[in-house]
């Protein structure tokens, strides 16, 4: 009977172990502190072993929940969830970080990472999809507005100059979707809705670089709807706006030539 019980026992221990290898859980061996625990969750985040790296830093998050390395468990978590590319998770975790220690050395870090969950979700220009202009913009806009928002709150911040180039580069992809519009309703002679998307761009994604191309499209739109004081008007902000664009000697030489005077009806009396 004894040989049968330890015989079960055995099997039972096999079985848990191969399930755990199966699962890539191996058991790890933590550390005397919570410090030793970060650096082996550190050293796992860096092989990219994320799994074992989240187990190091959930165990130090839950066993030392009092102490200043809890809370640095708590970003590396966040930190292991966007290297895996879990933004959604990532988000979370790091706007938690933020409302729970908003005092804390690193807060500004947090709230930076968390506005990049959305640039890094914005969509792609994988060669088999259509070009992210053509896309569904919601991540674009959600990622300008979260990094807006943490250049108002953290101006002083190491991470503005990398914040200030993900803002410019948001802004373009939302301008060149904002232009590709204006063409699809150009191509229908909706000029209404062209000029619509094209004052969007104007009010909103200026200095993106496509300030000649957005004026000018302004200038021919109002044309086509025979509103060429308004026309003209668009070609005067450019100039005012953009001096050394390249396009200003363009737009220059439309305004010094003399509007067209407005054509009689036929059968009006002209001295009337």
């Amino acid at each position: 009977m004894r040989v049968f019980l330890c015989g079960c026992l055995l099997l039972l221990t096999s079985c848990a172990a191969l399930k755990a290898l199966g699962s890539g859980e191996a058991e790890l061996v933590y550390g005397a502190d919570a410090e030793s625990n970060l650096a082996k969750g550190d050293e796992a985040l860096e092989s990219k072993n994320y799994p074992e790296a989240a187990r190091y830093f959930e165990y130090v998050k839950t066993k030392y929940p009092y102490i200043e390395a809890a809370k640095t468990a708590e970003l590396r978590l966040a930190d292991t969830d966007y290297d895996r590319e879990r933004f959604i998770e990532a988000r979370d975790r790091y706007q938690n970080f933020v409302r729970l220690h908003p005092t804390h050395p690193k807060v500004d870090y947090a709230a930076y990472r968390a506005a990049i969950t959305h640039y890094r979700d914005v969509p792609s220009d994988f060669f088999i999809l259509p070009p992210s202009t053509e896309k569904d913009q919601v991540e674009v806009k959600a990622a300008l507005v979260a990094i807006n928002d943490f250049l108002n709150a953290f101006s002083q911040s190491e991470f503005v100059p990398e914040a200030k180039k993900v803002q410019t580069d948001v802004k373009k992809r939302l301008a060149e979707h904002e232009l590709y519009v204006a063409e699809f309703y150009a191509k229908r002679e909706r000029w209404p809705a062209v000029i619509n998307r094209l004052q969007n761009v104007v009010k909103n994604y200026t200095g993106t670089g496509y300030e000649e191309k957005v004026f000018f499209g302004l200038y021919d739109a109002y044309r086509q709807i025979k509103d060429e004081p308004r026309a003209r008007e668009m070609l005067a902000m450019y100039v005012a706006k953009f001096p050394e664009d390249r396009g200003v000697k363009r737009a220059q030489a439309i305004l010094d030539t003399p509007m067209p005077a407005p054509v009689a009806l036929p059968g009006a009396d002209a001295g009337s």
